[in-house]
């Protein structure tokens, strides 16, 4: 029979509590950090141009330099299954989280964000947006 020592023993017994410690905590998700979302669906004027959507996602990646921007994420339809109720008629798309209300009216507002719009609006043919407060 192998003998195990005291030191092996301790740092097992430590390795299986801080995975058990770990999984036992409860988990932060991006929405409860930063309550609002807000979600923008781009449609490009060109939608088949490789060049127009490689611009509008840098100029979407500027808008990380507002300071009241949390997280953004940008996007590009995914390759998934296709349902009626899944929408991919959108080009590009932007997921910023913000702090509360007022981070979000700040953005509105920030002339990088001005700047995103005069530089990058020619791009697109339409916007959708939507807001959402975690409940």
């Amino acid at each position: 029979m192998k003998k195990s020592s005291r030191r092996k023993f301790i740092a097992v017994a430590a390795a299986i509590c801080a995975g058990t410690t770990a999984n036992a905590m409860p988990f932060r998700s991006a929405a409860s950090k930063y309550p609002l979302v807000h979600h923008v669906f781009f449609w490009l004027k060109n939608p088949d141009s490789a060049e127009d959507r490689a611009k509008l996602i840098e100029g979407v990646k500027t808008l990380s330099k507002v300071d009241t921007v949390q997280e953004i994420h940008v996007g590009v339809v995914a390759n998934t299954e296709k349902r009626d109720v899944v929408d991919a008629s959108w080009d590009v798309s932007e997921l910023i989280f913000f702090k509360d209300l007022a981070g979000q009216s700040t953005y509105q507002t920030h002339p990088v964000h001005l700047e995103f719009i005069k530089n990058y609006g020619h791009l697109w043919k339409k916007v959708v947006v939507y807001d959402a407060m975690e409940v």
